[in-house]
């Protein structure tokens, strides 16, 4: 009964049956996979059976051999499961784009594959001459996630140091390596015990360690530690192919740049190709300044215009020409164009504040070209220049009286005799140092007057140590404006005060030369006005002096003084039906007084203070100084005189 109770116990164990060969029982354990503490049973039954000596003795040898066959087919499982593992890093490392991912999975594979609870890595940095922490797994300390190790400092910094793999079963027993107090911190803080280093290769540089670490003291076999080994290769060989990628990215992008700047470089240098070409095919067709403004305008893809000097910004236009360079200004870009050192005007780019550099020599050789042409014209110009003032000589001297050659004469030159003109004397008030140099300014000045009436219609000659000019009167426009804004552009011109009197507007020249030689007198007067009054560099014409316009004006312009001094006055009276202009004598007949003037008026004082109230709102509250009721009472009289006449 016991014996069956065996084989059936044999049975339900998986022995063979009773006859079977001595291997059967251990194969059918290997086949089912069984523990290792199984191959003792077939053994254990056959002695308590009592079976022969030869048969127990055949059931050990059976069951070494199967349990070196399971060693075996454990480790090619466990080789497998490593190659399969090695095959998945390299197919990360393959499809390599974030390192980071890769480097986080060779740590976790090793981990696993190992049978650790941390693993971690860390790369060298050059810099400070250390190691540092990059990827770790299985760790729960910051304080360790967060070590730097010293070349020779630690398990991990003598691995970087010699290139070497260590491993120790007991770390804090371990007395090969230097012991710092920081990395000692750190690994009791992560409660770590065996470690094994492995190190990072590329080439024979070592780039950091791959580490596998216990909590508890183990022994690392020589499999685990080529394995560990093997993941370090793979490791390095991501590190080199992400740095390796970086570097072509960032070469690809330089190159990127640099093509950009060559494209951006060839656009510019097309351009300017361009535009010298549009600009010597306009000198040799005689283009003018503003053929060149058009021009650089579609090349530069703006709008660039030729301005007279007296019509731009004075401050960019001075520093353009003390700099030979374009001068941004707000928005605009100006280019000074000048021949010696005269203005001439500018190129004024508009509305394009950024501006490549080639594009801003662009603009200043075509200052140049304008400047040039300025000066090739200039020499055309002169015979022009000489018959102008021929023209305005003979009309100043009225030597010519026939009307029609007159006109024939001015049309030649682009004039208008037919339309309103006026006479502006101009003289230089700077101080010069001799002869020589006061010469050379006053031929400036006639070159820069001559320029003008060219480019405005008009005449101009030398004359009495000065310059007369002969302007075409826009619509609109007055004498004095016009006196002032002549002073202002050749003074810029010229780089000296200039100081201009006008004479009042003058029509039918050609009719009437000699009113052309009147008008000029009629300049020169307010010309020494201005400089008696002390007024040099400023424009003004008869009208703008008062009652002395009187006296400077050359056809006495009486009603014009009086519409000008008291004319709201007059008018008031008119509209309303008051008398404020009776007043106003009797007020100043009386001395001024009130008391006085309503005597004379007989009304109350109360109406001659409110009548002199409406005054004031008329003529203004300083119509009681001294020069200006000087001018009131001169207009006051010569009202009445002019009433007179008229009754």
């Amino acid at each position: 009964m016991a014996r069956d109770h065996v084989r059936s116990a044999e049975r339900a164990d998986g022995a063979a049956p009773a006859g079977a060969p001595t291997e059967t029982p251990f194969l059918e354990l290997l086949a089912r996979g069984a523990p290792v503490d199984a191959y003792e049973q077939p053994v254990l039954l056959a002695r308590a059976e009592g079976c022969p000596d030869a048969t127990v003795v055949a059931l050990e040898h059976a069951k070494l051999l199967a349990l070196r066959v399971r060693a075996e087919l454990e480790g090619r499982r466990r080789r497998e499961a490593e190659l399969s593992a090695l095959f998945e890093t390299a197919h990360d490392l393959a499809g390599l784009r974030d390192l980071d991912s890769v480097l986080r999975a060779i740590v976790q594979r090793a981990r696993s594959l190992l049978g650790t609870d941390v693993a971690y890595l860390s790369l060298n940095d050059p810099t400070r001459g250390d190691t540092y922490m990059r990827v770790t797994e299985g760790s729960v300390a910051a304080r360790f996630q967060q070590l730097r190790l010293g070349m020779g400092e630690g398990l991990g910094g003598l691995v970087a140091q010699t290139a070497r793999p260590y491993v120790t079963d007991d770390y804090f027993k371990d007395d090969r390596f230097q012991h710092t107090h920081a990395i000692d911190a750190g690994v009791r803080d992560e409660g770590l015990v065996a470690i094994l280093g492995v190190p990072l290769m590329l080439g024979h540089h070592v780039i950091g360690v791959l580490f596998a670490a216990d909590r508890r003291a183990r022994v690392f076999e020589r499999e685990q530690i080529a394995l560990l080994g093997s993941f370090a290769a793979l490791a390095a060989a991501a590190i080199d192919t992400a740095n390796l990628l970086t570097e072509t990215r960032s070469a690809l992008a330089g190159l990127e740049r640099a093509n950009e700047i060559i494209r951006d470089r060839s656009g510019v240098i097309e351009r300017a190709s361009d535009v010298h070409d549009r600009l010597t095919e306009l000198v040799l067709r005689g283009g003018g300044v503003h053929d060149v403004a058009a021009a650089v305008s579609q090349v530069l893809d703006g709008t660039v215009e030729f301005t007279e000097a007296a019509d731009t910004p004075p401050g960019p236009l001075e520093t353009s020409r003390a700099e030979g360079h374009a001068v941004r200004h707000k928005d605009d870009w100006i280019a000074a164009v000048a021949a010696g050192g005269e203005l001439l005007g500018a190129l004024v780019l508009r509305g394009h504040p950024g501006l490549d550099p080639v594009d801003q020599l662009t603009l200043e050789r075509a200052a140049m070209v304008t400047s040039l042409l300025l000066l090739a014209r200039r020499s055309a110009a002169d015979a022009e220049q000489r018959v102008r003032g021929e023209l305005l000589d003979d009309l100043l001297d009225a030597r010519d009286r026939d009307p029609r050659l007159l006109r024939e004469r001015a049309a030649r030159l682009h004039a208008d005799l037919d339309a309103t003109h006026v006479v502006l004397a101009a003289r230089l008030d700077g101080p010069a140092a001799d002869a020589e140099q006061e010469a050379d300014a006053r031929r400036r000045l006639w070159s820069a007057a001559s320029h003008l009436a060219a480019t405005r219609h008009g005449l101009a000659a030398a004359r009495d140590g000065g310059t007369v000019l002969l302007l075409p009167l826009r619509t609109g426009d007055t004498a004095t404006a016009l006196a002032r804004r002549i002073a202002r552009h050749l003074g810029t011109a010229v780089h000296e005060a200039v100081t201009v009197g006008a004479s009042a507007p003058v029509r039918d020249l050609a009719a009437r030369p000699d009113a052309v030689a009147a008008a000029y007198k009629e300049g020169r007067r307010c010309l020494e006005a201005l400089r008696l009054l002390g007024r040099a560099g400023d424009g003004a014409a008869a009208q703008d002096f008062g009652f002395l316009g009187l006296l400077l004006a050359g056809d006495r312009d009486i009603a014009g003084f009086v519409d000008r001094t008291i004319g709201q006055v007059v008018t008031y009276d008119e509209r309303r039906g008051t008398d404020l202009v009776r007043t106003l004598d009797a007020y100043f007949t009386c001395g001024m007084s009130p008391a006085r003037t309503k005597d004379e008026l007989h009304v109350h004082v109360n109406t001659v203070a409110q009548r002199l109230e409406r005054v004031g709102r008329l003529l203004g509250d300083d119509w009681q100084s001294p020069a200006r009721a000087l001018e009131i009472q001169l207009a006051l009289r010569l009202h009445r005189l002019s009433a007179a006449e008229q009754r």
